[in-house]
């Protein structure tokens, strides 16, 4: 899948942040895992660096990590600005303020690039988008898809949900999907319907709080698990 850099919004989420968006356990951090629609987070650097085992796949990864870091600088402070006009849009528990969303998002981007470019990422950071996955069956345990499936529900429809989430389940026996609201803060009009497909498909599917909140509504994740 190709796209182009002038047209994205790269911006990344830290371990911190996916410890608590996507409910990780100790066991989960120890656990293969495969970070879907990853972009330019920096959860793979820092759990690496602590001993995990992750993948990381976008089509981002087409472009080089400075290239990726000049991208979001250029589009860093309109969307803070849009950020500052919406205040009935935001929850700041997690994030203090703009500015501090701002300078969070700085150092997950420093973090990432780092890695990235760097020796030590060789091969952990894969381009690719689904639902097409260059990975065996069963290669991870928990597959993670952070501001992309259900966010963008305008642009994709409920089939392309339905096949993107089964792409993770080949590769993983359990997928986690945060956040459910797409950009309009709403629930995605795919939710229900991609939840009871797979539930008439024999997995076990669950809606579940979290305990992150940016955009407001924004505190729920989808969780799939193999039977």
């Amino acid at each position: 899948m190709s796209i182009r850099l002038d047209q994205t919004v790269p911006f990344g989420r830290s371990l911190r942040e996916y410890e608590s968006m996507f409910s990780l356990s100790a066991a989960d951090r120890r656990s293969r895992i495969l970070d879907c629609a990853a972009g330019p987070s920096s959860f793979n650097a820092e759990l690496t660096a602590a001993g995990g085992d992750v993948w990381s796949i976008d089509p981002l990864y087409q472009f080089g990590g400075a290239e990726i870091q000049r991208q979001f600088f250029s589009t860093l402070d309109h969307v803070i600005e849009q950020v500052r006009a919406t205040p009935q849009n935001w929850v700041w528990s997690y994030h203090r303020d703009p500015e501090d969303l701002r300078r969070n998002r700085i150092a997950v981007m420093e973090r990432f690039v780092a890695d990235y470019s760097g020796r030590t990422g060789t091969g952990r950071y894969v381009c690719g988008a689904l639902p097409n996955l260059p990975f065996e069956a069963d290669r991870f345990d928990l597959a993670l898809s952070s501001h992309f499936l259900f966010l963008y529900s305008d642009h994709f429809d409920t089939a392309f949900h339905l096949a993107a989430v089964r792409a993770l389940l080949r590769v993983a026996r359990e997928v986690r999907i945060f956040p459910l609201i797409a950009l309009r803060a709403e629930r995605s009009q795919h939710l229900i319907p991609v939840c009871e497909r797979l539930e008439r498909d024999g997995y076990r599917v669950s809606i579940e709080a979290v305990g992150y909140e940016l955009q407001r509504g924004g505190n729920e994740m989808l969780r799939i698990q193999w039977m």
